[in-house]
């Protein structure tokens, strides 16, 4: 039998926006917090693909969580993995063995890739979802072209300098974008056996359109930018296979090196173990305050909950994550002073994708932008939400200096100690 605290004590697991907004949202509040997360740090994932293009660096796109937190008195930060929720003992375990009660529980672990059952893929396109994949994907691109330089056989450096991103959402659409520039701009004169502008980057989308979640005149404009950065898009592509030497997409081998995921996401498998049914995408079905059925004290917040609103699924994007994180507390706030907290309602901030220089497509209800104007719009929007002034101040200086030069200064490939003779 469960015993209250005497102090409640909430748990909050995971470090992302909903968790993070969810522990600042309590600061003042007479409960104990316990910020669980398997990494030390917070990621502003709308950016971690200029990790992965060699835009910025990781620490301007991540900041320490106790570094964040450090003024929040009520608050511990703790580093682990938690394997598996006990709710009937309102406990927790953690992978070293540990195990930590809990009065209030959110679970905010996010989402990884999903491979529609064919998870050999992700050893050949790696997805973009945590700051060790940026750095992955950073590798495998700036290898790619390294390769093709050594390479005596044409097919052998065709295949190196052909890309292929497969899913034309956001994140498929600012990789695409962003590869094509640095082939025909950042790389340019930098090698002496190939014309890295001759690399092909090839978009392949299963569906009509990119950026199917935005306006098709929006859409429409995203696919035209894309082409006129130099990239290919192909709608209606359905990839069969994928393995070292490239894909097959609609009966058609397309030899390529380096094959990028960003098509599709699954929930944290740490959503099994509360026995409840889960959605297709393994998310947590909640409440209207968040809860989980047949346990009021344990709420579900960002990728993770499956949360509908007049009849539309919420988006899994950073803003509903952070009004969700910020709803649990209200909530939590709200039973230890005996009331009863509104449901929540997601309000929808628009939607933003930047597609390379000066090309971006933004919509805000009834406004909606494209090119120059939008690309500023988002500039503005990312480096504002971005955690830390020195983080605003680092991105705004890499941005401008990129702006001008088109150089690109992250662009240091780590070699694993592993593979430290794999050049020859």
């Amino acid at each position: 039998m469960h015993q209250p605290s005497a102090v409640p004590h909430v748990v909050i697991v995971g470090g992302g926006f909903a968790g993070l907004w969810a522990a600042r949202a309590l600061a003042k509040s007479a409960v104990r917090v316990t910020l669980i997360d398997r990494r030390n740090h917070h990621v502003f994932q709308p950016l971690l693909y200029q990790v992965a293009t060699a835009g910025l660096s990781a620490p301007d796109i991540a900041a320490p969580l106790r570094h964040i937190l450090r003024g929040q008195r009520n608050l511990e930060v703790r580093l682990g993995n938690v394997r598996e929720v006990r709710a009937v003992e309102r406990r927790l375990l953690l992978a070293d063995g540990s195990e930590i009660a809990y009065d209030s529980l959110m679970l905010a672990t996010g989402a990884t890739h999903a491979y529609f059952g064919n998870d050999a893929w992700a050893e050949h396109a790696p997805g973009l979802k945590i700051l060790e994949d940026g750095l992955i994907i950073r590798r495998r691109l700036l290898m790619a072209f390294e390769r093709a330089e050594l390479a005596t056989d044409p097919a052998a450096r065709d295949a190196w300098l052909t890309f292929v991103v497969v899913g034309g959402g956001p994140t498929g659409v600012e990789l695409a974008g962003t590869l094509a520039e640095i082939a025909r701009h950042t790389l340019k004169q930098e090698f002496r056996h190939i014309d890295p502008s001759h690399a092909r980057v090839l978009l392949v989308e299963a569906g009509p359109r990119v950026l199917a979640a935005f306006p098709e005149s929006l859409s429409e404009k995203a696919r035209k930018q894309l082409e006129h950065l130099g990239a290919q898009v192909m709608t209606g592509g359905r990839v069969e296979t994928i393995d070292e030497n490239g894909v097959l997409v609609n009966g058609q081998r397309i030899a390529s090196r380096t094959v990028l995921w960003a098509a599709g996401v699954a929930a944290s498998p740490l959503a099994r173990s509360l026995g409840v049914e889960l959605d297709r995408a393994g998310r947590v079905p909640v409440g209207p305050d968040l809860s989980v059925a047949g346990h009021p004290e344990i709420f579900v917040a960002g990728d993770l909950a499956a949360v509908s609103q007049d009849g539309k699924p919420v988006p899994g994007v950073a803003p509903a994550a952070k009004q969700m994180g910020a709803h649990v507390a209200r909530v939590i706030k709200a039973r230890l002073a005996g009331q009863k907290a509104p449901d929540f309602r997601y309000r929808h901030m628009g939607s933003l994708a930047t597609i390379g220089r000066m090309a971006a497509v933004v919509d805000l209800g009834p406004v909606r932008l494209s090119g120059l104007l939008a690309w500023w719009f988002w500039l503005f929007i990312h480096i504002f939400f971005l955690i830390g002034f020195r983080n605003r101040v680092t991105v705004l200086m890499n941005w401008a200096w990129s702006y001008w030069t088109y150089q690109r200064h992250a662009r240091i490939i780590f070699t694993p100690p592993e593979d430290k003779h794999e050049i020859g």
